[in-house]
């Protein structure tokens, strides 16, 4: 399945948010680079990756700003 970058955040605090967001507008969301970043030890170098369906990414475009969440430009 092709996904669409939706966001790039090192704060989990955000990209948890962020998908909380999605799921209560039952827009699905997958995480990518988790395992960097916890092999980098937490110390925020590596961002992780947010992606939605690219039926979806307008909507989660909308929601994100909605909530002042900065999104990927080129996502």
């Amino acid at each position: 399945m092709n996904m669409k970058e939706l966001l790039r955040s090192s704060d989990p605090t955000i990209l948890a948010f962020a998908s909380a967001l999605l799921e209560g507008e039952d827009i699905d969301c997958f995480q990518l680079d988790v395992n960097m970043s916890i092999l980098e030890g937490g110390i925020g170098i590596f961002p992780r990756r947010l992606f939605v369906h690219p039926d979806d990414h307008f909507d989660a475009v909308k929601v994100m700003l909605d909530n002042e969440i900065p999104v990927t430009e080129h996502g």
